[in-house]
């Protein structure tokens, strides 16, 4: 196994997951070498949507499928955006109409219940019929500043700010970033993962 599918279209996801794989040797191809659509995410839970993802991509391609399903959960909200987040603001929403609605919906909220996580479900399958697909999670844990800052990143990156760093995921370097993000501590675990069975 020496070339994944990314059940993705999403350029963000596929810089990241590029970087992270590139100490393995591992050839990323992005589901849209293949003029294919993307699967519809009609699960209701991150994972049920990374299973759906994965099965697409590996049933259409032929190769081993890696896919992710991941979002930002507010505790004010309830645990929304959710599996929402991505279009948290209507079908076609910008990462900007995105952060928008969030910090509506949070004005006037008191730091002490802005608290927040991104969440990474990963999921490998090595055919569409793998019966025991690998499944990974990650979970980042922070807050939803009161407004956006710094420019790296995506998604939701301007607004979540991290203790620890002082800073938001946006001001942090891409290199700093994916060895603290929801979607590294996933990929450690599936790539852990891997090298435990190869030794088996």
């Amino acid at each position: 196994m020496d070339t994944l599918v990314l059940a993705s279209a999403n350029k963000g996801k596929l810089k990241e997951f590029r970087e992270l794989l590139v100490s393995c040797n591992l050839k990323v191809r992005p589901l849209s070498e293949f003029d294919l659509g993307e699967a519809e995410e009609t699960g209701l839970s991150f994972v049920e949507n990374a299973l759906l993802k994965a099965r697409h991509a590996a049933k259409a391609t032929g190769l081993p499928a890696i896919a992710d399903d991941s979002g930002l959960e507010v505790d004010y909200l309830d645990g929304a955006p959710g599996i929402y987040s991505a279009r948290f603001a209507g079908a076609k929403a910008t990462d900007a109409d995105n952060n928008r609605k969030l910090l509506e919906m949070l004005a006037g909220v008191p730091e002490a219940q802005r608290g927040a996580r991104f969440q990474c479900l990963l999921v490998l399958m090595r055919h569409h019929l793998d019966p025991t697909p690998l499944i990974c999670q990650g979970t980042w844990e922070g807050r939803i500043a009161e407004k956006p800052s710094g420019s790296h990143g995506f998604g939701y990156d301007p607004l979540f700010f991290i203790r620890e760093q002082n800073c938001t995921a946006a001001e942090l370097p891409r290199e700093v970033k994916n060895t603290l993000s929801h979607r590294a501590r996933a990929m450690r675990l599936l790539l852990d993962t891997l090298a435990h069975r190869v030794k088996l």
